[in-house]
């Protein structure tokens, strides 16, 4: 099954990712990918889909579906180093996979960041991702019901 990552959440403060589940009166209802356990977070929490994110390249910005993509191309059957792995092997393989990524506004930091979300989809998803085409298709036959 494809990941939808428009429906994946990061949420400022909480570790880990989030799948949308459904609309809550003060918020959104989602589930820990790695749990299974449902939290309501309100307005005031800071959440981002995954599908709004992306990262900065000399060509302009990338989305994180085609980083994603790229890392798991760059990397073959290997696991994802850890977000705690050294700079170096982290900056070796954001080279590899995105070679042109922006080193004055793409930080180790933001490496790490990139390298758990991969990790985490890649354990308790999947990382073939429902294209935005594929979105919009399903939104139009949802509504003609």
């Amino acid at each position: 099954m494809k990941t939808d990552l428009a429906r994946i959440l990061s949420v400022s403060g909480q570790h880990g990712l989030f799948e949308y589940v459904a609309q809550a009166r003060n918020g959104a209802i989602a589930e820990s990918l790695e749990t299974r356990k449902r939290t309501v977070f309100t307005g005031s929490s800071r959440v981002n889909t995954l599908n709004d994110i992306a990262i900065y390249t000399s060509e302009g910005e990338l989305k994180l579906d085609s980083v994603f993509t790229a890392i798991k191309n760059a990397l073959g059957e290997a696991e994802a180093p850890s977000p705690k792995a050294a700079e170096k092997e982290l900056v070796d393989l954001f080279k590899k996979a995105v070679p042109n990524y922006d080193e004055d506004r793409f930080y180790v930091s933001h490496m790490r960041k990139v390298i758990d979300w991969y990790a985490q989809i890649a354990k308790y998803a999947s990382l073939d991702f429902v294209t935005d085409e594929e979105r919009e298709a399903q939104a139009k036959e949802e509504a003609e019901k």
